[in-house]
C-alpha cells in the first residue's frame, strides 16, 4: 500500500489548500523525491492515536527546543534493526531544506528571528520556536508598545510539502518499488457518504495499484453487482471507477445503495470502503396560506420555517419578500433549527415581512416559503422615531417589564450527545423585557478558551473538535434587571472509532517473523474483525505461520506462500474503520532509489540532512563514507539515523565534499553518492526602519543585503505578510523601497525578503501613515427636551493624529432640505454634547471629526428630532428701503432662516410711512423677501419696520429703518469750472456746488469727462476716446493725471446720483506742454564680428515733444570689471550706430534715450552678446586671437591649401605640355558665347580670359558683400592683371594680396583675399 495519510497529516493538507502545486519542491530537494528510504518505519511504530501535538509533548526535544518525533507501539519489542523517523523542524533562520531536521545556525553567527507563525496551520505552530527582538514603536503607530524589529517570513510552499511528507510518513507505510512483485493496495476511493447531484453522471472512484495490475470488481448492498448487464454503467479502463450515464435515460435513485470495491492480483485482494451512494434531493415548499400573525407589543414571538427535508439539509437565512435581509441583532435572530425568535416584539417589527429562505447546495437554488406578516397590538399607536433612543424606551411606549424565560430550550434543563471529533453547539434563546443577556458557563471547570467561541449574539456556543474531556453539564444564564434564569445541557461524548494503530504493510524475508497490529479506539469500544483478501479470516485456509491474537497477528517463519492481503474491520454503532495491509514475502539485494551523484547546497553553519532512500530484504544495513575515505561517518559532527539518513549538526566549509551511502545484506551491496556544497547565507546589513509619515510625502525603505555570489539574489517586498504590488506611485531598487504621495493604504508592516534558491533574510519595518480620521459613528439622540437635546457618538479611528475638535452639523428639511450647516464645535477629547435647539425644527445632525492632516468624512446622519413651535423671537435682518425707480420704494430684508422660524407658515409685516410727518402706517402681510412701495415722490425719506409671524404668534416689535424712494436725474451742472495746467500730465479742476434740490436724490460725486483732441506735433495720429475722473462726495476741486504732454485737451463735467449722470457743464479747452519722450522702440544690438557691434532702434512711440536727438551710453565689463563709461549724441532722425570694440574679450552694456528740450525720457538698456567661448579663460582667448599662426588646425589648413596648389599646377604642367590645348566645354558651368575663341576641334586656347571670375560674394571683414570676385583664379595671386607661366608653364607670382582693379582696369571691382584674412574672415 502507497503512503497513507493520517488524519492529523490530511488536516495540514487541507490547511495548504490541498493544492498539487504544494508538491512544487525547490531543486534541491526535488532530486531527493523518492522518498522511500526516507519512509521506511519500524514495523511496530505507531502514532498510538494522538494527533501531533500530544506526540510532541512527549517526545525528546532537538538541541534548540524543537522535538524529534520518535514514538514505539512497545519499548520492549523495538529491536534494534528498526528504523527511526527524524521529523524535527524542517526550517530555520537562513534555509528551508526538507532534510535540515532541527536546524539552527551556532549562537555566535545566527540572529534572532520573529517566526510569524499566526498563518500557519496549528500542526507547523507546535514546531516552531517563536524568537522576538523587539523595541519600542515610534510615537504614533496605531499598536503600542513593542513590536518585531525583525521576522523571518513563513516557509514557501514547498517546505510545507516537505513537511507534509514528513507528516505522512508517520501514518505511511512501506513502498516497494512497482517493478516488483507485490499485492495490490487501493490508492483512490470515493468517500463514505457519497452524495450527487442528479443532473450530473455519476462517478464511483477505486483506484489500484499493484504487480501484477490488479483486476477490480464490485458488490452493491453486499450482493455482486453485475455491471455487464447493465447498459448504464461502466468501468474505467485500468481503473476501477464505476461511471454511471443517465444521457440517455432513467432515474439516479435506482441506484442508490451502498457499494464496495474489490481490487485482485494473484497475491491478494483488497478492499475499498462501504460507499453509501445517495442522490441530493431539494424538494419543494409546500404550499400554504399563513394568516398575519397578531401579538402584542412587548410579547415574545416564534416565526417555524420548518424547512423541506433535503439532502444534504439546506442552509437557511430569512429575508422580506423584497429580498431585503432581516437585521438581526440579540433581540431578534436566527435560531439553529431555522426558525425566527423575537425576545419581545416592538411596533417596528411590523414594517416589513418575514419569509424563510432555503438553499440548496448541490442545484444551487433557494426556494422560498410564503412570508409572515405581523399585526402588532401597542399601547402607544405612533412609532415615534425618537423614542428609539429613550434611556427607558419600553416604560415610554408602555410595555410592561418581564423577567427572562427560555424560548429554546424549553425548561430547566436537556441533554446533548456529540461526536468526537465533531463541533458541539449550544444554544440558549430566551424572552424578556428588556433582552435579556446570555452567558455561558461549565460545571466544576472553565470552557476551553482555545475551543470555545460564542456566536449569534451570545445565544450559541460552539466548542470545536470535541474530545472525551469536553463532556460534562452546561449552563446558559439570561438575565435581566428584573431577574435571570438558567438552563442545564448535560453533553455526552461518544466516538466513532478511531485509530490508536493502524495496521501497515509488512515486507519479510523469507524465514523472518512479524506481525500485523489492529488498534483502534471509540466510545462505546468497537469492535475489532480481521479479514484476508476480502474473506473472513475463520473460514480462510488454516496457516501454521499465522497466530491470530485478539487485534494482532503474529507471522513467524514466514514463506512466499504467506503473501496476502489483511483487512482490519473495526466498528461500533456511530461508524467503523477498514484498513488494508498487505504482507509481502521477498528475496530482494539492496537497490538505491534516489538518482545518483546528486549534488546538495546548502548554507554555511547550518544543521542539514543527507538522504539516502534504499530498498532491500531483508532489510539493509547502511554506512555513509566521506571523500573515499575508510572510516564510517559516525559520531562528532555527524549522526547516522537508523533509517540510513546522515545528518551534519553543523555545516562548515570543511564539510563539502562527495559522500557515499552503501546498503549492504546477505545478497548483496549498492552505493550512491551526494555531492555537498556550502554556500554563504543571504543577510540584510541595513535593515528598514519604522516610520512615522504624513500624507503625500515621500518615503523611502532601505534594505541592503550580503549573499553568496554564485547564487542568484532576489529581492522582493511584502506588505503586512502579502506580496507587495508595485504600483505607479512605487519605485523598487536594488536596495530601497520608494513610496512617492504616501497614502492612509499604505500603512502597514513592509518587508524586505532578500532570497536565494537557497535560503532566505528577511527584515521588518512598519509605516506608520498620518491621516485624516475616520468618520464618526453610531450616533445616538437621548436626553430629549423642548429646546436641547444630548448628542453622542463613537470617534473613528484618529489614524495615528490625535483628533482636536468635532463639528456638529445639522439639516433641516422645511427650508433648505439636503444643506447642511455647522452648528457647534467641540474639543477632541468629547464624544457626547447637549446641543441647543431652536423651535420647530426637523433637526438631523451629523459629526466630522478634524486633527492636524484634515478633516474626516461626515458621519451617517442621526435619527430626525421635531421640536415644537412658538411665536419668533427676533425678526429679519438688513431691511433696507431703496427705490428702482423714481416713483417707487423697494422694501429688502433678509429671509429668517429654519432655526429662527419657530413655527409654521413664516411671514412677514411690513410697515412704512413717511419720515416726520405722523401720519398712519402702511402695513402689509408679506411671504417673502421684498415688497415694493409705488406712486412715491423723489427721493423721499421713509420710516420701515419688518416683523416676523408665524401659528403661533408674532415676534416682538421691531425698530424703525429709514429708507428713500426712488431718485431722479439731476437738473444742474457745475458752474465756474476753472482748469489750471499743472505740468506736462496733469491739471488741478475747480467748480462751484450745485444746490442740493436739483441733485433730486443722493449726491454720490462730481465726475470730469475728458478726451484728447490732437498732438502739438504734426501728423501725429491721437486717439479721442473719452476717460473720466470721479470726485465722490460733496467736494469743490479735484486734479486729473496721467495726461499725455504736448497735447490739446477737452473738459466737461456733470453731478452724479443714484439714477446716473446730469447736464453737461460748459467745454473746457486746455494744453499740455511739452514733455519728455517715451523709450525708444526695438533697441537691437548685433555683433556681426569681433570688432565692431552695430546698434539699430526705432523712434519712442510718444515724442511726448520736439526731438531734439538722441543720448548713448556704454560701457565696458568683463566679470566684475567695469571700463569708463562713453556717451554720444545723435540727431533725432538717426537710428543705428556701430561701435568698433577695442578689447575683443569684453562685453558692453548700452543705455539709450531719447530727448526733447525738457530732458531725457525713458531708457532702454541692452548687452552685447555672449562669445561664443566665454567660459574659457580670458588669456587663452586673447592667444588665440593673437598667435593664430602657431595653433595646429591652422597649419593644416594652410598644408592641405599649397597641397591643392600643387595638383592645380601639375595638371596644368600636363595639359600643356600636350600642346596647350585642352577641352573645357564639359568643366565649365556657362554655356559659350559668340565671342569665345574656339579652335576647329573643339579646344580653347587657355589664356587670361579663362580666368574671368565667378558669379558668387565673399564676406569680408566689416561684414560688407563684394560681388563677382573669383574664388580659383590663380591671376589673382599676382601682381598684374594676368598670370605669367615660364615655358614649362610653371607658376611665377607671388602670394600676396590682389590689388582693386580699380587700380588696373578702372572697372569693376574684385578682390581677394589672403588666407590669414579668409580665416579671420570665418571666424
Amino acid at each position: 500500500m502507497g503512503v497513507t495519510r493520517s488524519r492529523e497529516a490530511r488536516n495540514y493538507f487541507d490547511s495548504t489548500q490541498g493544492r498539487a502545486a504544494v508538491f512544487s519542491l525547490r531543486p534541491t530537494f526535488r532530486e531527493k523525491k523518492d522518498l522511500a528510504g526516507i519512509l521506511l518505519r519500524p514495523k511496530s511504530a505507531s502514532w498510538d492515536g494522538l494527533g501531533p501535538k500530544k506526540c510532541l509533548a512527549s517526545l525528546p526535544t532537538c538541541p534548540h527546543g524543537g522535538r524529534l518525533r520518535r514514538r514505539w507501539m512497545n519499548q520492549t519489542m523495538a529491536p534494534s534493526g528498526e528504523r527511526l523517523i527524524d521529523l524535527c523542524a524542517i526550517w530555520d533562520a537562513g534555509v528551508y531544506l526538507p532534510s535540515a531536521a532541527c536546524n539552527r545556525a551556532s549562537s555566535g553567527v545566527a540572529r534572532k528571528r520573529l517566526n510569524e507563525a499566526e498563518k500557519l496551520s496549528s500542526v507547523q505552530e507546535a514546531q516552531l520556536k517563536r524568537l522576538e527582538v523587539t523595541r519600542p514603536r515610534v510615537l504614533g503607530s496605531r499598536e503600542r508598545g513593542q513590536v518585531p524589529r525583525m521576522a523571518r517570513q513563513p516557509p514557501p510552499p514547498w517546505v510545507h510539502a516537505a513537511f507534509l511528507l514528513c507528516l505522512l510518513s508517520l501514518g505511511g507505510a512501506i513502498e516497494i518499488p512497482m517493478d516488483l512483485t507485490q499485492p495490490p493496495t487501493i490508492t483512490k476511493q470515493s468517500v463514505k457518504d457519497h452524495i450527487v447531484d442528479p443532473r450530473d453522471n455519476i462517478l464511483i472512484e477505486c483506484e489500484a495499484k499493484g504487480n501484477p495490475a490488479p483486476s477490480f470488481h464490485w458488490t452493491r448492498n453486499s450482493r455482486f453487482f453485475n455491471i455487464a448487464k447493465d447498459p448504464r454503467v461502466s468501468m474505467r479502463r485500468r481503473s476501477g471507477t464505476l461511471v454511471i450515464d443517465f444521457r440517455s435515460g432513467g432515474r439516479p435513485e435506482e441506484y442508490e445503495g451502498e457499494y464496495q470495491c474489490f481490487a485482485r492480483n494473484k497475491f491478494g485482494t483488497a478492499l475499498s470502503n462501504r460507499i453509501r451512494l445517495q442522490v441530493s434531493k431539494s424538494p419543494l415548499w409546500p404550499k400554504e396560506n399563513l394568516d398575519p400573525v397578531v401579538v402584542q407589543e412587548g410579547a415574545p414571538l416564534t416565526l417555524q420555517c420548518n424547512p423541506p427535508p433535503g439532502l444534504p439539509s439546506p442552509v437557511i437565512f430569512w429575508m422580506s419578500s423584497s429580498m431585503e435581509p432581516i437585521t438581526q441583532d440579540k433581540r431578534v435572530s436566527q435560531g439553529h433549527n431555522g426558525d425566527l425568535y423575537f425576545s419581545n416584539v416592538m411596533l417596528q417589527d411590523m414594517q416589513t415581512d418575514y419569509s424563510c429562505n432555503a438553499r440548496f447546495h448541490f442545484t444551487h437554488t433557494i426556494q422560498q416559503k410564503n412570508p409572515f406578516t405581523l399585526k402588532v397590538l401597542t399601547n402607544h399607536p405612533y412609532n415615534d422615531s425618537s423614542l428609539r433612543n429613550h434611556p427607558d424606551m419600553y416604560s415610554a411606549r408602555g410595555v410592561a417589564e418581564r423577567t427572562p424565560s427560555f424560548m429554546y430550550p424549553q425548561g430547566t434543563a436537556s441533554s446533548q450527545m456529540v461526536l468526537r471529533g465533531m463541533d458541539l453547539l449550544l444554544e440558549c434563546i430566551a424572552s424578556g423585557v428588556p433582552t435579556p443577556d446570555i452567558a455561558w458557563y461549565k460545571k466544576g471547570g472553565d470552557l476551553p478558551s482555545d475551543k470555545a467561541k460564542f456566536e449569534n449574539f451570545n445565544k450559541a456556543l460552539r466548542i470545536t473538535n470535541v474530545s472525551e474531556e469536553d463532556s460534562g453539564e452546561y449552563f446558559c444564564l439570561a438575565s435581566n434587571k428584573m431577574g435571570s434564569i438558567r438552563h442545564t445541557i448535560s453533553v455526552r461524548v461518544k466516538a466513532a472509532p478511531y485509530w490508536l494503530d493502524e495496521p501497515k504493510n509488512l515486507i519479510l524475508a523469507p524465514g523472518e517473523d512479524g506481525r500485523l497490529v489492529c488498534r483502534a479506539n471509540g466510545n462505546p469500544k468497537p469492535t475489532v474483525q480481521w479479514m484476508v483478501n476480502g474473506e473472513p479470516l475463520q473460514s480462510a485456509p488454516p496457516n501454521p505461520n499465522r497466530e491470530v491474537a485478539g487485534d494482532t497477528i503474529i507471522f513467524r517463519d514466514t514463506q512466499i506462500s504467506s503473501r496476502a492481503v489483511y483487512q482490519c474491520n473495526t466498528s461500533n454503532e456511530h461508524g467503523y474503520l477498514l484498513a488494508n495491509a498487505f504482507v509481502s514475502v521477498l528475496d530482494v539485494p539492496p537497490r538505491m532509489l534516489s538518482p545518483r551523484n546528486q549534488l546538495i547546497r546548502v548554507i554555511l553553519y547550518n544543521r542539514t540532512r543527507l538522504d539516502c532512500p534504499f530498498f532491500g530484504s531483508p532489510i539493509p544495513t547502511l554506512r555513509w563514507f566521506k571523500n573515499g575515505q575508510g572510516s564510517n561517518l559516525d559520531g562528532g559532527n555527524y549522526h547516522v539515523y537508523e533509517n540510513g539518513s546522515l545528518e551534519i549538526k553543523m555545516i562548515r566549509k570543511e564539510d563539502q565534499g562527495i559522500y557515499t551511502c552503501v546498503a549492504t545484506n546477505i545478497l548483496g551491496k549498492a552505493e550512491n553518492q551526494v555531492r555537498l556544497e556550502v554556500k554563504d547565507p543571504t543577510r540584510i546589513y541595513r535593515m528598514p526602519e519604522d516610520q512615522v509619515a504624513k500624507r503625500g510625502t515621500t518615503v523611502q525603505l532601505e534594505c541592503r543585503v550580503k549573499h553568496d555570489p554564485s547564487l542568484k539574489l532576489t529581492v522582493s517586498w511584502l506588505k503586512d505578510d502579502e506580496p507587495l504590488y508595485i504600483g505607479n506611485r512605487m519605485k523598487k531598487e536594488d536596495d530601497s523601497l520608494t513610496i512617492f504621495g504616501v497614502a492612509e493604504r499604505d500603512q502597514g508592516s513592509y518587508t524586505c525578503v532578500a532570497s536565494t534558491e537557497l535560503d532566505q533574510d528577511l527584515a521588518k519595518a512598519y509605516l506608520t501613515v498620518l491621516g485624516r480620521p475616520d468618520r464618526p459613528r453610531d450616533l445616538e439622540l437621548t436626553d430629549l427636551a423642548e429646546r436641547s437635546v444630548r448628542l453622542t457618538w463613537i470617534p473613528g479611528d484618529a489614524n495615528n493624529s490625535p483628533i482636536t475638535d468635532y463639528v456638529v452639523q445639522f439639516e433641516e428639511d422645511q427650508f433648505q432640505p439636503g444643506v447642511w450647516h455647522d452648528h457647534s464645535k467641540y474639543p477632541g477629547s468629547v464624544n457626547s454634547a447637549v446641543l441647543r435647539l431652536s423651535p420647530y425644527v426637523n433637526y438631523q445632525f451629523r459629526v466630522i471629526a478634524i486633527n492636524e492632516v484634515g478633516s474626516s468624512h461626515p458621519s451617517l446622519p442621526s435619527e430626525r428630532y421635531r421640536t415644537s413651535g412658538a411665536p419668533p423671537e427676533s425678526n429679519p435682518g438688513d431691511v433696507k428701503g431703496e427705490g428702482t425707480r423714481k416713483n417707487n420704494m423697494e422694501i429688502t430684508w433678509t429671509p429668517m432662516n429654519a432655526t429662527s422660524a419657530f413655527g409654521p407658515n413664516l411671514r412677514y409685516i411690513v410697515k412704512w410711512r413717511r419720515r416726520e410727518t405722523r401720519e398712519a402706517w402702511n402695513n402689509v402681510t408679506v411671504w417673502g423677501s421684498r415688497y415694493v412701495v409705488g406712486q412715491t415722490p423723489v427721493y423721499v425719506p421713509y420710516e420701515i419696520r419688518v416683523q416676523a409671524e408665524n401659528d403661533f404668534g408674532k415676534g416682538p416689535e421691531p425698530e424703525s429703518v429709514i429708507g428713500y424712494s426712488g431718485e431722479d436725474y439731476p437738473r444742474a451742472a457745475p458752474t465756474e469750472v476753472k482748469v489750471r495746467v499743472m505740468n506736462s500730465t496733469a491739471i488741478s479742476l475747480q467748480w462751484n456746488r450745485v444746490y442740493s434740490d436739483t441733485v433730486q436724490g443722493q449726491l454720490r460725486e462730481y465726475r470730469a469727462y475728458y478726451w484728447r483732441e490732437s498732438s502739438l506735433l504734426k501728423n501725429l495720429w491721437v486717439s479721442q476716446k473719452r476717460q473720466q475722473a470721479s470726485f465722490p462726495g460733496d467736494r469743490l476741486r479735484g486734479m486729473v493725471s496721467r495726461l499725455f504732454p504736448y497735447s490739446n485737451y477737452k473738459l466737461e463735467m456733470v453731478v452724479v446720483n443714484g439714477r446716473g449722470d446730469g447736464p453737461r457743464s460748459e467745454t473746457k479747452e486746455f494744453t499740455t506742454p511739452e514733455g519728455v519722450p517715451s523709450a525708444p522702440r526695438r533697441f537691437r544690438v548685433r555683433q556681426p564680428n569681433l570688432e565692431t557691434i552695430n546698434l539699430e532702434w526705432d523712434h519712442p512711440e510718444h515724442p511726448n515733444g520736439i526731438m531734439i536727438g538722441y543720448t548713448l551710453k556704454y560701457v565696458a565689463f568683463n566679470g566684475t570689471k567695469v571700463g569708463k563709461q562713453i556717451v554720444e549724441n545723435f540727431s533725432p532722425n538717426q537710428t543705428k550706430f556701430t561701435v568698433q570694440r577695442t578689447d575683443p574679450v569684453s562685453r558692453y552694456r548700452f543705455t539709450l534715450s531719447a530727448r526733447t528740450q525738457v530732458g531725457s525720457g525713458e531708457a532702454v538698456t541692452e548687452e552685447s552678446p555672449a562669445p561664443p567661448n566665454e567660459a574659457t579663460p580670458t588669456a587663452a582667448y586673447t592667444n588665440n586671437q593673437a598667435d593664430i599662426a602657431t595653433q595646429g588646425w591652422f597649419i593644416g589648413l594652410m598644408c592641405a591649401i599649397a597641397l591643392l596648389v600643387l595638383i592645380l599646377l601639375i595638371v596644368c604642367f600636363i595639359k600643356r605640355s600636350r600642346g596647350g590645348k585642352y577641352p573645357v566645354r564639359e568643366k565649365k558651368d556657362v554655356p559659350l558665347g559668340p565671342e569665345d575663341p574656339k579652335e576647329e576641334d573643339g579646344s580653347f586656347d587657355y589664356s587670361d580670359e579663362d580666368n574671368k571670375p565667378l558669379q558668387g560674394s565673399q564676406t569680408s571683414l566689416d561684414g560688407t558683400i563684394k560681388q563677382q570676385e573669383s574664388d580659383d583664379s590663380l591671376v589673382d595671386y599676382g601682381e598684374g592683371g594676368e598670370g605669367q607661366f615660364n615655358e614649362d608653364g610653371s607658376f611665377i607670382g607671388q602670394y600676396t594680396v590682389k590689388k582693386d582693379k580699380e587700380e588696373t582696369e578702372g572697372n569693376e571691382s574684385s578682390e581677394a583675399t589672403s588666407p590669414v584674412n579668409a580665416i579671420y574672415s570665418l571666424a
